[in-house]
């Protein structure tokens, strides 16, 4: 190569590694893109975020497929909920990952539901024949500000003890999280203070925290057990009690079949309500974004049914 030709090679080389964006100082996969939200959140520009699952899969079922496994395999951490919300797909990925900084134990391994004041904790054995109920709790945590907020600040932690020369600006990050997530929620609490002791119908128990956080009453849910479809008979006791009730508002994530729910809630009649199963990370959504479309959701959902 003449010397004139390798120094344009050299140029050309040159600037196309500048125009690639720096290497992130962390690598973070998470198992449901509302981790990766929070996770990029509060990482910041030192964080390189996959989710591992989509907003529109149900996060206890998630084809364990080999570009997962190698997303693993070059993770630094690993951020789950944890309560065996995972357990049917995430072990084996781990295994196959062959990582060892991202295992059950290993500092770069976090489960979040630690952080969070759980709800429906059972009280006695729970096996098979309940459905798919959690031994430790409801996992479904993330629908509620207050314990994002809380896992937020639990990954940031996590954060600064693997990169401890950056932990002032993930505290700085989680700072400013913090201060926008608590503006936004005062905002929803106060348009959607109607909700409170409103009487509603749920598909799945993924509304503890939800109710727990905006006040509404879930009277009954389609599925008879968790995890176990509807079928006719439940659903009929289910419309009498909606109908006895004047239930208000039918609630399911999009992931799930909407016509039972359809059905049910054109006879109460009710509004149905269709909720994204998550953030929208890979468009670029972030926690806020998504809590806020789940907010208006609600409220236009409240204005149908009130006929307002």
């Amino acid at each position: 190569m003449s010397p004139i030709r390798f120094l344009a090679a050299l140029s050309a080389a040159l600037l196309t590694l500048l125009s690639l964006p720096a290497r992130a100082d962390l690598k973070v996969v998470t198992t449901v893109p509302d981790l990766a939200a929070l996770t990029r959140a509060v990482g910041g520009e030192h964080v390189d975020v996959v989710s591992l699952s989509l907003s529109t899969q149900d996060p206890h079922f998630v084809d364990a497929r080999p570009n997962l496994a190698l997303a693993l395999n070059r993770a630094d951490m690993l951020v789950a909920v944890g309560l065996e919300l995972e357990v049917g797909w995430l072990p084996t990925l781990q295994q196959g990952a062959r990582n060892p900084r991202i295992l059950s134990g290993a500092p770069g391994y976090l489960e979040v539901f630690q952080f969070v004041r759980l709800l429906e904790v059972p009280a006695g054995t729970v096996d098979r024949s309940q459905g798919d109920v959690h031994s430790g709790g409801n996992p479904h945590f993330l629908y509620d500000p207050r314990a994002a907020l809380a896992v937020a600040r639990g990954i940031t932690e996590r954060l600064a003890t693997l990169e401890p020369q950056h932990a002032e600006s993930f505290r700085a990050n989680l700072a400013k999280f913090s201060e926008e997530l608590e503006k936004a929620r005062t905002g929803w609490e106060q348009r959607l203070a109607g909700l409170k002791d409103t009487p509603v119908l749920a598909y799945h128990r993924t509304t503890a925290y939800l109710s727990n956080w905006l006040g509404f009453q879930t009277l009954a849910y389609l599925e008879p057990k968790p995890g176990i479809p509807p079928n006719p008979a439940h659903v009929a006791r289910v419309l009498g009690l909606g109908r006895q009730k004047k239930v208000k508002l039918v609630l399911q994530e999009e992931y799930y079949p909407d016509n039972m729910s359809r059905l049910v809630a054109g006879k109460i009649p009710a509004s149905l309500v269709t909720l994204a199963g998550g953030t929208d990370f890979r468009a670029g959504q972030t926690y806020l974004q998504r809590m806020e479309e789940l907010v208006k959701r609600l409220e236009q959902g409240l204005k149908k049914a009130r006929g307002s």
